[in-house]
């Protein structure tokens, strides 16, 4: 099948903009300063309103708490905990995780798990929600790595089946990178399953093991992509029955993305996402997003990127809007 027939297939449509709202949680902490001409792409997380605005896009803006503390330690060595909280990270670590970990970034780890569990939350009780940030998934439980400060994914997920607001978890990876943090947190548990689909020759060198790893050649394209997922995503969905699926939707295996090796469009992005949320939704199972990677010298390129997945992912929503 191709691309196209396989997103019809899905119950995808289109991503034209909607004037329904879109669930989004967002907060002025996601953007930190870093030092000047930092390639961490940050301004993004500022850009993705505009370019959500700029699209048509009408949205609800939900501001998140900062996740407590304690959640935090749960899955990660309180010793590093207490070093990001206090921005005395050892410079060994900061070189691994790509940038200074400030006062500013240590409130922004907080704020943007506190906006993934909000958006698990409110996609358990309406079906779908966004966090405009997250995804952060190489932090490993004794520290950050590959621009990730602390596992947003597994400190939401962690809490949410700790508190007893859903029973079991998927998180479904489609950042271009392996989501080797995630698989080492929450690997040889039930309650919280991982499954990362990713260039096989890209960060990090050593993989970890998913609970289910696909890994795909360089230069995979749309087609070949979206096939492969529509095998993959239905058949673990109905094989483990998550009540919640928290998506990780990177962009960075954009064609023209600085640290991507794979091929994918605009169109094959945005036919990725809505596939993602059909087959949940279709399903009866929530789904909550976060924004992952996406990599280039223009920030809004990437703001846009994000925005158009969102837009294609609410889209899809709607179609399930009262079912599950």
């Amino acid at each position: 099948m191709t691309g196209a027939a396989i997103a019809a297939h899905m119950g995808w449509q289109g991503s034209a903009a909607t004037t329904v709202p879109l669930p989004l949680f967002h907060h002025p902490d996601y953007v930190a300063a870093l030092p000047s001409g930092h390639s961490f792409p940050m301004a993004k997380y500022a850009l993705l309103l505009p370019a959500l605005i700029e699209a048509g896009q009408a949205m609800t803006i939900h501001s998140p708490e900062p996740m407590p503390r304690h959640w935090v330690e749960a899955v990660h060595d309180p010793d590093y905990v207490a070093a990001v909280l206090s921005a005395t990270v050892d410079p060994v670590r900061q070189r691994r995780i790509g940038f200074p970990v400030t006062p500013a970034v240590a409130t922004r780890t907080l704020a943007v798990a506190g906006g993934t569990w909000a958006a698990a939350l409110y996609a358990l009780a309406h079906g779908y929600a966004a966090n405009g940030a997250g995804g952060s998934h190489h932090a490993l439980p004794d520290g950050g790595a590959g621009y990730c400060v602390t596992n947003d994914l597994a400190i939401a997920a962690n809490r949410l089946v700790s508190d007893g607001a859903a029973q079991r978890i998927l998180i479904v990876d489609l950042d271009v990178h392996q989501g080797d943090g995630s698989a080492v947190i929450f690997a040889g548990r039930h309650d919280v399953l991982t499954f990362s689909m990713h260039a096989e020759r890209n960060f990090p060198v050593r993989k970890a093991r998913s609970y289910r790893d696909v890994e795909l050649p360089d230069g995979t394209d749309d087609a070949t992509y979206l096939a492969i997922l529509a095998a993959e995503l239905p058949l673990l969905l109905d094989r483990e029955r998550p009540g919640l699926v928290l998506f990780q939707a990177g962009v960075d295996p954009h064609v023209d993305d600085r640290l991507g090796r794979l091929a994918l469009s605009d169109a094959g992005l945005a036919q990725r996402d809505a596939m993602v949320v059909t087959a949940c939704r279709l399903r009866g199972i929530a789904i909550a997003s976060t924004l992952g990677g996406g990599y280039a010298g223009d920030a809004m390129r990437v703001a846009r990127r994000h925005a158009a997945g969102l837009i294609a992912q609410w889209h899809a929503a709607q179609k399930y809007a009262l079912s599950g």
